[in-house]
């Protein structure tokens, strides 16, 4: 007999679950908290000050309050998504991104090398921007231009999203350069500013390369046999979509004047924001200021009217609902852990057994132990503020140099991009109309080696006792 197949419920439920099981945890879980010092701006736990708290149970208040407040808390992300989707809805009115995508489609279907250089020049340049200046957020735009590039090669909406995300991913991971895990990190614990470069430079090589690997593989199985993607019957009603979109004649897609000049609006807007991120360290305010820029322009080059302009902006809005309900409700899980007084005693619970084992292994639960944080704090910047001070101490005291311990740290950004309770992962699925719980299995094998490769690439730095050098 078949069995029925098991349909997992929407991925908003999912993530009220897990709020659900975190204000429980606040009656179960001893509440505690750090001292907190400031240092160059930032609020910082004191290692060894950790003390029991009076309890701060969340009650039934919490459970529609703190989605409100993650709404807050997110609003810059969400303002962000709204209008890079309306941005990118104009611009597909004027029927540039389909023609150039189609025409971009044929001139690679006619040449298996070109279409074989595709995947890992594209991945490489953005690892390079997720290890050089911590490309995370800005990834998003381009998935409203890979997905439908993708399918127009063959492939299906999980290359798509692969190529600029687990890209940038793999580079933010094995960072050598990013100023918001590495520069911080190690200027909290004391060292050099990006110090180690040697050997995170070849971690980076490689982490980057199995991403490559893998995406490759899976084009190539999905090109031959569409079937066998998860996503192969949403993707039926994409390509219908992108065929109806595209000007054509004579069954080609053509590229006119008026859709060169949106192109070079848009490519103009792509390196003014690399260029104001490298220079003036723009982000959420500034990006969304960019795009909005960017979707009026490009409107008014391509001949629309205004009505059209703002319609197109509504519209895209819209698309973007279920991801910016998505991402309010992850925010809430760290505000219920935080106003419960818990997180401190995970961060706590978690320091106990890495000083208790062999410094090879401390250093790898260390790996695990940022990994589980990263569920609950996603951003860089503030698990570095959170944890160094108490990781590296801690490190110092089992025998793991504080150069391995910000690597442990860093490394753990691998599972970033299957974390439901992230922002940005969420809010890329929401970009591509993708199911988180699709993604995530057909996500776990790269997870898997990401892992092991981070584990195994902590050895050689505890061995050698890694230095600034």
């Amino acid at each position: 007999m078949k069995l029925p197949k098991l349909k997992l419920p929407h991925t908003l439920v999912l993530i009220y679950l897990l709020v659900v099981l975190t204000v429980v945890a606040t009656w179960v879980v001893p509440s505690g908290e750090y001292e907190r010092a400031e240092k160059d701006g930032r609020e910082m736990p004191v290692a060894g000050t950790y003390q029991r708290v009076e309890g701060r149970p969340q009650g039934l208040g919490a459970l529609f309050v703190a989605p409100a407040k993650g709404f807050q808390d997110a609003a810059a992300i969400i303002v962000v998504i709204f209008i890079v989707g309306g941005a990118f809805a104009v611009i597909e009115k004027t029927g540039a991104v389909a023609a150039f995508i189609g025409a971009l489609a044929a001139r690679f279907s006619r040449s298996r090398a070109l279409r074989a250089f595709l995947i890992p020049a594209t991945m490489v340049v953005f690892s390079l921007g997720g290890a050089v200046f911590g490309m995370c957020e800005e990834t998003m735009p381009f998935i409203l231009i890979f997905v439908p590039l993708a399918l127009s090669l063959g492939y299906d909406s999980l290359v798509g999203v692969a190529i600029p995300f687990l890209g940038a991913a793999a580079g933010f991971a094995g960072a050598f350069f990013n100023p918001f895990t590495v520069g911080i990190a190690q200027g909290i614990v004391g060292l050099p500013l990006y110090s180690g470069l040697g050997y995170r430079l070849a971690v980076w090589a490689v982490g980057t390369t199995i991403a490559v690997v893998f995406v490759m593989r899976y084009a190539a199985r999905v090109r031959q046999d569409p079937r066998i993607s998860p996503v192969y019957e949403e993707d039926l009603e994409r390509r219908k979509k992108l065929m109806a979109d595209g000007p054509a004649e004579g069954g080609l897609f053509v590229v006119r004047p008026v859709h060169k000049r949106v192109l070079v609006v848009f490519l103009a807007g792509m390196a003014l924001l690399v260029f104001g991120i490298l220079r003036y360290k723009w982000y959420m305010n500034e990006i969304a200021g960019l795009f909005l820029a960017i979707g009026i322009v490009a409107g008014l080059v391509g001949r629309l009217p205004g009505e059209t302009i703002a319609r197109g902006f509504v519209e895209g809005a819209k698309d973007m609902m279920n991801a910016a309900l998505i991402i309010g409700c992850t925010r809430a899980l760290l505000i219920v852990a935080t106003d419960g007084k818990i997180l401190d005693t995970i961060l706590q619970a978690m320091a106990g057994p890495i000083s208790r084992v062999h410094p090879v292994v401390s250093a790898q639960l260390m790996f695990g132990a940022q990994c589980v944080i990263n569920f609950f704090v996603h951003s860089g910047t503030a698990q570095a503020a959170l944890t160094m001070p108490i990781m590296s101490p801690l490190g110092d005291l089992v025998g793991i140099t504080r150069q391995t311990t910000v690597y442990a740290f860093q490394l753990a950004e691998y599972i970033n991009p299957v974390l439901p309770t992230s922002g940005v992962t969420m809010g890329v699925l929401g970009l591509a109309q993708l199911r988180w719980e699709k993604w995530a299995k057909w996500l776990l094998p790269l997870l898997a080696a990401w892992i092991l490769f981070g584990l195994l690439s902590l050895i050689p730095p505890v061995l050698t006792r890694w230095g600034p050098v």
